[in-house]
C-alpha cells in the first residue's frame, strides 16, 4: 500500500529535516527522497513484494562522518497492501530502527 519514514535526531531531540535517502525498489531501480521539516518522508504510493533498502545520508545531516556515514535499513515488504513505516533514531554515534504504524 505504501512506505514512509521518519528520522528523529536523538543527539539534539528533535526530528531531523532534510536527511538525503537513497530508497531501491525490488526491481534494482532507485528513488531519492529527503525528510521533511518534521523529519517524515513519504517514499512510496504503491509498494510491491520484495526486499527495499534505505540508504540515510546521515554524515550530511549531521555534518561530520567521524563514525556513522551512511546508514542501510534493509527490509522485506510481504504484504503489498500493509502500510510500511521504517522509523530511524539517529544519533552522530549510533542508531535504531524499527516497523513503526
Amino acid at each position: 500500500m505504501s512506505l514512509s519514514t521518519h528520522v528523529l535526531d536523538t543527539a539534539r531531540g528533535r526530528p531531523a529535516a532534510g536527511v538525503a535517502i537513497a530508497l531501491t525498489l525490488p526491481d534494482g531501480t532507485t528513488r531519492s527522497a529527503a525528510t521533511d521539516d518534521d523529519g517524515r518522508a513519504r517514499l512510496l504510493d504503491d509498494t510491491a513484494t520484495g526486499e527495499y533498502e534505505l540508504v540515510f545520508a546521515v554524515g550530511d545531516y549531521f555534518g561530520e562522518r567521524a563514525f556513522l556515514d551512511r546508514v542501510p535499513v534493509r527490509f522485506t515488504v510481504s504484504d503489498p497492501d500493509a502500510h510500511y513505516h521504517v522509523p530511524l533514531l539517529v544519533s552522530p554515534w549510533s542508531y535504531s530502527t524499527y516497523r513503526g504504524s
